[in-house]
């Protein structure tokens, strides 16, 4: 056998013997129940966030929870995420102007909210959406949802200089 030949058949080996071991750590791992697990299992996830997902524990007989104008951002972002959450479950979850509505329907002051573009500047629909409500001297809820957000995301963050919630362009909501 030649020199290049005896390389090449210990290279073989070697894969062959590196994908086997990775074959049967996969099953070992699956048989222990570490691989497959969902993200979901994760009693606490890493970053905290409130869901605007309805809670499907929760009873139908629950109030719907209501404003708080002299409240802070954190005990109105309860009335935030469930807005969110159901104009992201109907048929204009990528219109801005759908949640900047229904946002000030449910009694956020609509001169106090910003929301980024419906679509990219080549005509597509955005990938992600985001809009706020600037909340008192400091604070903002602040939404997201799109194709690259997965389920809608709602937060308390701190507002950004003269009042803004959200970095970079906004639209105008003049309507």
């Amino acid at each position: 056998m030649s020199r290049g030949s005896a390389v090449i058949a210990a290279r073989t080996r070697r894969r062959w013997s590196v994908g086997t071991s990775a074959i049967a750590l996969a099953v070992l791992l699956t048989s222990c129940g570490l691989v497959g697990e969902s993200p979901a299992s994760d009693p606490q996830p890493s970053v905290p966030h409130a869901s605007a997902s309805p809670d499907p524990s929760s009873s139908p007989d629950q109030t719907e929870p209501e404003l708080i104008p002299d409240g802070s951002a954190a005990e109105n972002l309860p009335l935030f995420a469930s807005v969110t959450a159901k104009v992201w479950a109907s048929e204009k979850r990528s219109s801005g102007r759908a949640y900047i509505d229904a946002l000030t329907q449910a009694g956020f002051d609509r001169t106090r909210m910003q929301v980024t573009q419906d679509q990219s500047t080549v005509g597509h629909a955005a990938e992600s959406l985001q809009f706020s409500v600037a909340w008192g001297e400091s604070e903002c809820l602040v939404g997201q949802v799109g194709p690259s957000t997965g389920d809608p995301v709602t937060e308390v963050m701190p507002q950004l200089a003269e009042g803004r919630c959200l970095v970079g362009a906004t639209r105008s909501i003049d309507w």
